[in-house]
């Protein structure tokens, strides 16, 4: 799950992050209000999307930009009125962009250096990496690409937690005067703390900035959540915006379903993240376009799988469907079952390719055979993957 940049300021202050005054805002009313009342000359309009590159972004009403500075309420209220309602299209959104429904308005500062910060999971090691770089307000990728020395990376064991030794060492790694090292350490400690206490996969600050005050700021700020411990964080999970997210995944995560659309015509229903990439690989291999990743888990209902096709089916590029399912906690006598009634109700309009495997995989294949209906059996996934394309194809041309 992601949050907007308002949002992720207004979580870090409970932690004590220390980042610019800011106001949110729905309409221009209410942006030239927010204004007034931060009263200041120097603000900042910015749009509230789930993307990167907003400053470099362009409104399909041929706005240029989605971060703008000005000096009076007035103008703010000018700036909104031009991004509210509109789609901003940045690199990170793609061509068919994200519709801007709030801006914040926040007080801009004089940025005399910009850091990038960021605390993250590391797969290596299981626990929390502080990955930080001089190189703040560039993409880290472009920063690991062009100048990997540049780069610095700090280990935290998930039990000590943060040690100020090593935030002061960050601090002086960073390039901080020692009249900053203070502010710099409480801000790191601050959200590390933010990124424990929430169960966060993710938190990124670019630009972490020094202002001509010498005030040390997290200026922006991106946050990922383990979706898995939403569950204790009901304050975060209301933080959702599903309007910033694909439809379809806003309802498969209705009942379950861990499904992200791609943008192929070969739909993929597959137990088990590996296997579904490993599914989605072979289709490839086999010169077809995955239409997306779908995980129904390890113990599927019937009820699961009917939605998941509806889901499926919803997509007007899927000219075919290929179910991979290995059974093992999962029966294939209950999956094939599933697969029968879920076409049934959703009277599929496009071919459909099943391969079972596994646990109770005769039974599986009886009930699919017996069904009458149109469905495609094959023996293992090359098969199955290769069927599959040529269905697509078929239905294509």
């Amino acid at each position: 799950m992601n949050i907007h940049e308002y949002q992720a300021k207004e979580l870090l202050q409970k932690f004590g992050v220390a980042t610019p005054r800011g106001k949110v805002a729905r309409t221009p009313e209410e942006a030239e209000l927010a204004a007034r009342e931060l009263g200041t000359e120097d603000l900042v309009v910015k749009a509230q999307v789930h993307a990167g590159g907003r400053g470099k972004g362009t409104f399909t009403n041929g706005f240029k930009g989605g971060v703008h500075l000005c000096k009076s309420p007035e103008e703010a209220r000018e700036i909104a009125s031009k991004m509210l309602g509109q789609t901003l299209v940045t690199h990170q959104t793609g061509p068919a962009g994200r519709v801007v429904n709030t801006v914040l308005v926040a007080e801009s500062v004089e940025i005399e250096r910009e850091i990038y910060f960021a605390i993250l999971l590391d797969r290596a090691t299981g626990g929390p990496v502080i990955v930080a770089s001089t190189e703040g307000g560039v993409e880290i990728e472009t920063v690991a690409e062009k100048s990997p020395e540049k780069i610095i990376r700090e280990t935290v064991h998930p039990l000590g937690g943060l040690q100020p030794y090593q935030t002061r060492k960050l601090a002086r790694q960073l390039g901080f005067d020692s009249g900053q090292i203070k502010a710099a350490s409480k801000l790191f400690d601050g959200l590390f703390q933010t990124f424990m206490a929430c169960d966060c996969s993710m938190v990124e600050v670019n630009p972490l900035v020094v202002t001509d005050k010498g005030q040390v700021l997290a200026l922006d700020a991106k946050f990922n959540f383990d979706d898995n411990a939403l569950y204790r964080h009901t304050e975060l999970a209301a933080l959702r915006d599903v309007a910033e997210e694909d439809p379809r995944e806003v309802e498969a995560s209705k009942f379950g379903l861990n499904y992200i659309g791609l943008d192929g015509n070969i739909a993929c229903l597959v137990n088990g993240a590996g296997l579904a990439m490993a599914t989605m690989d072979i289709i490839k291999f086999y010169g077809g376009s995955p239409a997306n990743f779908l995980d129904v888990g390890g113990g599927a209902t019937e009820e699961q799988v009917t939605e998941a096709f509806k889901i499926l089916v919803a997509d007007e590029n899927v000219k075919a469907i290929l179910v991979n399912i290995f059974g093992g906690i999962m029966k294939c006598d209950v999956i094939a079952q599933g697969i029968v009634n879920a076409v049934k109700a959703v009277n599929l309009p496009v071919p459909l390719v099943v391969r079972l495997e596994g646990t109770n995989v005769e039974a599986g294949k009886k009930i699919i055979a017996e069904s009458g209906l149109p469905v495609t059996t094959a023996d293992d996934l090359g098969d199955a993957a290769q069927k599959a394309v040529q269905a697509a194809q078929g239905a294509r041309s």
